[in-house]
């Protein structure tokens, strides 16, 4: 009962956002989430009739880490349901919670009752864009699909991932779409995508991509600093703060003088050092920054 307490509770909120404001993608994700973590049964689905809420999210958020979280959750809730239920998670949650299946049936169309074949036309349609989108002849870009595809493969893939070969022909249609030829810097966000997704030290992130919790979308047009592992992105904050202090020891460890000017903005506020580059019976060299312009010069 514990689940099943806990699933109408999430299911209690995703109802609320569906119906004031489902542009909160976060809430809507860490619900998700809690979902994805529950030890779902056949039993809590009937009962509780998540797997109808989660769909009508999916439906109505925008988001597209929303959506693919949502049909990655009830795909792998469909393997609960008996192989003779071909109606779908949907339907067999409905028929299972009691009460009169016709009137049920009713509830889940639109006041006309062409929901269920509005939303079979869309999915039709969205197919048959989808399969002339992944179409092409182009040797470079069908190249490119298979390494991106080999990148994705290149460990177990997780349970309840999303077709390695469908995502491949997405990323790369994003990417060649972004840029609209195989030229160089194309072929150069191709490479970044196949070393990050083959990063052995950052599994992570081609896990996130499989699952759909990164869509092909963002994968394609993210930075390097995006996709970097949490170690990575922790030594480049690292490095960055190293750098400043360095610069700002440059600028603060001399000594401050308004006897020089610049050549460059004519000003005179600056600091000098002075360091012995030349032998010890010689005079010793001064360098000059400009506190305003940042201009370095050698007085001699």
């Amino acid at each position: 009962m514990g689940v099943e307490d806990d699933v109408l509770k999430i299911g209690k909120k995703l109802e609320k956002l569906i119906s004031t404001d489902t542009s909160d993608h976060t809430s809507a994700l860490d619900l998700l989430k809690a979902l994805r973590d529950s030890r779902m049964t056949l039993d809590v689905l009937q009962k509780t009739r998540i797997g109808m809420t989660v769909n009508n999210l999916r439906k109505a958020s925008s988001n597209e880490e929303v959506g693919s979280m949502a049909k990655t959750l009830i795909k792998n809730w469909k393997k609960l349901l008996p192989a003779e239920s071909p109606g779908g998670l949907a339907r067999t949650t409905s028929r299972s919670s009691g009460g009169d299946a016709n009137s049920q049936k009713m509830d889940e169309t639109s006041n006309d009752g062409t929901d269920s074949n509005k939303d079979k036309d869309e999915d039709a349609d969205n197919e048959q864009a989808k399969s002339k989108t992944h179409n092409t002849t182009d040797t470079v870009r069908i190249k490119c699909r298979e390494l991106i595809c080999n990148a994705l493969k290149s460990s177990d893939v997780p349970e309840g991932a999303h077709d390695p070969e469908e995502l491949s022909c997405s990323i790369e249609d994003y990417i060649h779409e972004e840029f609209g030829n195989t030229d160089i810097k194309y072929k150069n966000r191709i490479r970044s995508r196949i070393a990050n997704l083959k990063d052995s030290r950052n599994p992570q992130l081609r896990q996130n991509v499989l699952i759909g919790l990164i869509s092909p979308q963002r994968i394609a047009s993210m930075a390097a600093e995006e996709m970097a592992s949490k170690d990575m992105k922790e030594l480049r904050e690292k490095l960055t703060k190293e750098a400043i202090n360095d610069h700002q020891m440059a600028k603060t460890g001399g000594t401050v003088t308004d006897l020089f000017k610049c050549g460059k903005c004519k000003g005179n506020s600056c600091t000098y050092n002075q360091v012995q580059t030349r032998s010890a019976d010689e005079p010793m060299t001064t360098f000059v920054l400009c506190n305003d312009c940042g201009n370095r010069w050698k007085f001699c």
